[in-house]
């Protein structure tokens, strides 16, 4: 064969699996009727918003490569945006949905498409509003297959979706607008939920617990979602262990364990083989609470069943599951997670570092404002709670988002001087600076960190005791990110990094700040666009948890985000 046959052989070859590759994409198309809905709970009947009539919303299923499709006709009274937690979204930043950072809300009585490839990822991560507080109700799955069929374990038997949620017995854009003009967090939540039934523990839910019937000998792949609004969870089978194979949508060396921990965000797949003598066994979910000097917590627990072959129903054992304040256990859950090697859309660590930022994160108070008397600080009703990152509390924009001011270089909307520094160095976790005046004050601004396509950049996030240390999920919109370090306590520049895990950290898109102490994140900056960074506690996020980074574009067209698309909702 002579070298040009060879040639235009070697060409036809590629063009074929290139062919082929582009075939198994498909488009998956969603309609997602936003709507206020009557359901039964608790001997009463509850008004709520809900996407198409269901609680958890629909699931979506896709594989990787594929464009998904959602039209979303907003028939709630409440302006609505979706956003695809821990998506990338590359180059279609416009979709990524949170309300004035990438869009504008969806008025009642309007629509509008969200339309995204998914690239480079499998797993488990889901969608959510993010408008005030109605993700609540508004969410659902989102599974990601691989497109090879084939997983870095053996294949499950079966797969299934546990979300946990919380429950008011009230509306809850009602409550925040109260909370809101009494400048305190929003109340606890009445109940938890196993995808959406609260459990037989509660009052007039013992007939509709969620139920998971299963076959003796076989190992089933459950697809854990923690969409509570405020709540880490604690989540237990009783008599079962699991094996821990993902964690955000990103594979993990197999880890065993009896208990799981999820902050709100956070996805954990895991293995569990039904070895144990067949009957019926309690699944169960309580809070675990790190917030110091808070009023009294949810201190209830949500069930479901899991149940073996076809037996009668029996009396299910309940697992014992740990203290609300066992901060023990929950750190030693998320510190011994560490990423598979090799695995799909597994990166290495960036070792040199362009961006280093040390933020603080915690809460603070602000002036209560005009016509408002407000009762965070006992006999003070001129102060309203807050909450701040390097001392700047953060200020959604209200006359156009993020991006698209970004996009179109409008001034006046936003500030790039968000500080890579806390402006004020103190003791961070000492318990003494809890009431310390010098230290309660956060201004209100839209301050944002801008950096250049393709920057490494290391965040440092470090708990203050300010009103009261809490252990804080950060999440960051378009990226995943290495969780190259942790620990309690003040971090120190010199002897933690030495520290860190450079070789397989955990890959999120959310990490669990510990109360009273640190943890280092890493990620890549190669993805255009305007992506929020925020406290996922819906209770922390309106007091102004919250900054953004701008990613400038790159130097060629597949690092330039597009130009917004003609149907995106104006304010």
């Amino acid at each position: 064969m002579g070298r040009r046959q060879a040639w235009i052989l070697l060409v036809w070859a590629f063009a074929l699996v290139a062919t082929s590759a582009m075939a198994a994409a498909a488009t998956v198309e969603h309609t997602f009727n936003v709507e206020n809905v009557t359901v039964s709970k608790f001997c009463e009947k509850h008004v709520i918003t809900a996407v198409n009539g269901t609680l958890p919303g629909p699931m979506i299923r896709v594989t990787e490569g594929d464009t998904l499709v959602v039209h979303v006709l907003n028939n709630s009274p409440y302006n609505v945006t979706i956003h695809w937690h821990g998506i990338f979204q590359l180059l279609s930043g416009w979709a990524d949905g949170p309300s004035y950072i990438t869009q504008c809300p969806i008025r009642p009585g309007h629509s509008y498409t969200y339309r995204f490839t998914i690239t480079k990822q499998e797993g488990t991560l889901w969608w959510h509003a993010h408008f005030s507080l109605l993700r609540a109700t508004v969410h659902g799955a989102l599974i990601i297959l691989p497109k090879s069929g084939r997983y870095p374990f053996p294949t499950p038997h079966k797969q299934f979706p546990i979300i946990l949620g919380e429950w008011w017995n009230g509306n809850v854009i009602d409550m925040e607008t109260q909370a809101e003009a009494l400048g305190v967090p929003t109340n606890n939540s009445d109940a938890f939920t196993i995808n959406g039934r609260p459990g037989d523990l509660y009052p007039c839910s013992k007939k509709h617990p969620y139920k998971l019937k299963v076959v003796h000998g076989k190992t089933y792949m459950l697809r854990i979602i923690n969409a509570a609004l405020n709540s880490q969870l604690f989540f237990k089978i009783a008599n079962h262990k699991f094996t821990v194979v993902a964690v955000d949508a990103s594979y993990t060396k197999p880890y065993i364990t009896d208990v799981v921990v999820l902050a709100p965000g956070h996805t954990v797949d895991v293995l569990l083989t039904t070895d144990q003598t067949p009957g019926a066994y309690y699944m169960a979910a309580r809070p675990y609470v790190s917030a110091q000097n808070a009023p009294p917590p949810d201190n209830t627990t949500t069930t479901g069943i899991l149940m073996y072959d076809k037996l009668p129903y029996t009396s299910p054992i309940m697992p014992l599951l740990p203290a609300l304040n066992d901060t023990p256990t929950a750190h030693k859950f998320y510190s011994s997670l560490t990423s598979l090697v090799g695995s799909p859309s597994w990166i290495p660590v960036p070792t040199k570092l362009d961006e280093q930022m040390l933020v603080t994160i915690g809460l603070s108070v602000s002036p209560c404002g005009p016509n408002a008397t407000c009762r965070a600080v006992p006999n003070v009703p001129t102060l309203r709670l807050s909450a701040n990152m390097n001392n700047a509390s953060f200020q959604f924009p209200k006359s156009l988002s993020l991006l698209q001011a970004h996009f179109s270089n409008v001034k006046g909307i936003y500030t790039t001087d968000f500080p890579d520094q806390p402006p004020l160095k103190f003791d961070y976790t000492n318990p003494a600076n809890s009431n310390n005046s010098a230290l309660l004050f956060a201004l209100k601004s839209t301050s944002v960190k801008q950096v250049k396509y393709n920057a490494t950049v290391e965040i440092v996030f470090q708990d203050t005791t300010v009103i009261g240390a809490e252990n804080h999920p950060m999440h960051l919109h378009g990226f995943n990110f290495h969780v190259v370090g942790q620990g309690f306590g003040n971090f120190d520049p010199v002897k933690d990094p030495k520290k860190y895990n450079l070789f397989n950290p955990v890959i999120r898109n959310t990490v669990a700040v510990p109360v009273g102490g640190w943890a280092a994140i890493r990620f890549r900056a190669n993805n255009p666009g305007v992506w929020i960074l925020h406290c996922h506690l819906d209770a922390h996020l309106p007091l102004g948890l919250a900054t953004a980074f701008v990613v400038e574009n790159g130097p060629t067209p597949s690092s330039t985000l597009p130009p917004p698309p003609p149907d995106l909702p104006q304010c």
